[in-house]
């Protein structure tokens, strides 16, 4: 359903466009000539294109406003989590491996006891 109103909402529009530009800016409407007596006279033809348009620009607006409220009515699709991180397959958190000493060093520091990673939320 929504698809069929938006292929409408989509002939609308492009009805409008067309009507818009058949119009001239002086409001001769499709540049017709003619005798006042005949049935698309340009004065006629102004009226109608002038109808026309206002008929599809509300149609247009009415179509818009539907389409909206259906699309926000609509059921959201889930999230796809297919590569969210699960506990199960998150890496083993290690403690980082002392820093070895340097062999030619007598008087180098024994290596410190690793820091305590209880602050770090990411770590627990």
């Amino acid at each position: 359903m929504f698809a069929f109103l938006l292929v409408i909402h989509a002939i609308i529009a492009a009805t409008l466009v067309t009507v818009i530009l058949m119009q001239r800016s002086e409001g001769g409407g499709l540049g017709m000539g003619g005798s006042p007596s005949g049935l698309m006279s340009a004065r006629g033809a102004a009226d109608f294109l002038s109808r026309a348009t206002a008929v599809l620009a509300t149609l247009f607006v009415g179509f818009s406003i539907l389409l909206a409220v259906m699309a926000a009515t609509r059921s959201a699709p889930t999230i796809d989590t297919s590569l969210a991180r699960t506990p199960a397959t998150q890496a083993p958190i290690t403690q980082p491996a002392p820093n070895p000493v340097p062999s030619g060093n007598a008087a180098a520091p024994a290596p410190s006891a690793p820091a305590d990673n209880s602050a770090v939320p990411l770590a627990r």
